[in-house]
C-alpha cells in the first residue's frame, strides 16, 4: 500500500505539471519509476513554509544531449524536466546498480535538481555567500573566453552546492545508504570531461565523505551551505 500511495502521489504531481504533450496515464514504466523515486523530494519542497514553485515536465522525446533529470526556470517557476523517452543514455548513470538499489540514487539526483530551484527561489542563483568576493583577475585576448570562463565558474559553484544538497538529503533521509550514495557520486564526478568545467564538483564531493559534517538538522538545503563555503575557498 505504501508503494501504491507513492505512485499515486507521484503521478498526481506529474499530472498537475506541464506535461509537454504527455498525460499522466501515458507515462512509461520507466518514467513512473523515476517519478516515484523523486516524489519524497518533491513533497518536501512543496511542504516548506515557502513552498518551492515546481512543475514537472515530461518530454515526449528527449533531445540528443538531454540528461534524465534537469532543472529549468520559466516565468518565476522551476521546471523539473524528465527526459527518458528515446534517451539511450537515460540510465547510464545507474549502470551496474541493481534495480532495487537505484531508488536512493534517483532520489539524490532529484534532490540535486530541486536544490537548484531552492537557490533560484532564494534569489541566490550565481550569488556568492556574504563575505565572499572574487579576487585576482583573469585575462584573455578574446573577451568571449573570459565570459565562458566566468559562466563555467558560476555553473561549477551551483553544481557543487547541488551535489552537497543531494548528499545532505541522503544523510537525513537514508543514513544507512549514505556511504554508497556518496561513493556513487564520487565515481560519477571523478573524471570530468574537462577539468574545472561546470560539473567538476570534486572539491565539494570530497569534503562530504563523512556525512556527519552536515550536522543533525533535517534541512538539506541549509545543511549544504557550510561545506559549500568551505569548498569555495579551494575552488581556485
Amino acid at each position: 500500500m505504501f508503494k501504491s500511495f507513492l505512485l499515486a502521489a507521484a503521478l498526481c504531481a506529474a499530472s498537475q505539471a506541464t506535461m509537454a504533450g504527455a498525460h499522466a496515464a501515458e507515462l512509461t514504466a520507466l518514467e513512473k519509476r523515476w517519478l516515484v523515486a523523486a516524489y519524497p523530494v518533491l513533497d518536501y519542497a512543496r511542504s516548506l513554509p515557502l513552498p518551492l514553485p515546481i512543475d514537472v515536465v515530461v518530454q515526449p522525446k528527449a533531445g540528443p544531449n538531454d540528461v534524465p533529470l534537469a532543472m529549468g526556470f520559466d516565468g518565476g517557476r522551476c521546471k523539473l524536466v524528465v527526459s527518458l523517452r528515446g534517451n539511450p543514455d537515460a540510465e547510464k548513470l545507474l549502470a551496474g546498480v541493481a534495480p532495487e538499489r537505484q531508488g536512493e540514487l534517483i532520489e539524490a539526483m532529484a534532490a540535486h535538481e530541486i536544490a537548484h530551484c531552492w537557490r533560484y527561489a532564494q534569489g541566490a542563483w550565481h550569488v556568492l555567500p556574504a563575505g565572499f568576493v572574487e579576487v585576482g583577475e583573469e585575462t584573455a585576448a578574446d573577451p568571449s573566453l573570459l565570459a565562458a570562463s566566468k559562466a563555467m565558474r558560476e555553473m561549477r559553484r551551483e553544481e557543487g552546492y547541488a551535489d552537497l544538497a543531494a548528499l545532505a538529503w541522503t544523510r537525513h533521509s537514508h543514513p544507512g545508504d549514505y556511504a554508497r550514495v556518496h561513493a556513487w557520486l564520487d565515481k560519477v564526478r571523478a573524471v570530468p570531461p574537462v577539468a574545472r568545467s561546470g560539473h567538476d564538483t570534486r572539491v565539494w564531493v570530497k569534503l562530504a565523505e563523512d556525512g556527519k559534517r552536515f550536522g543533525a538538522a533535517d534541512k538539506p538545503f541549509e545543511n549544504a551551505a557550510t561545506l559549500w563555503k568551505e569548498g569555495l575557498l579551494n575552488d581556485d
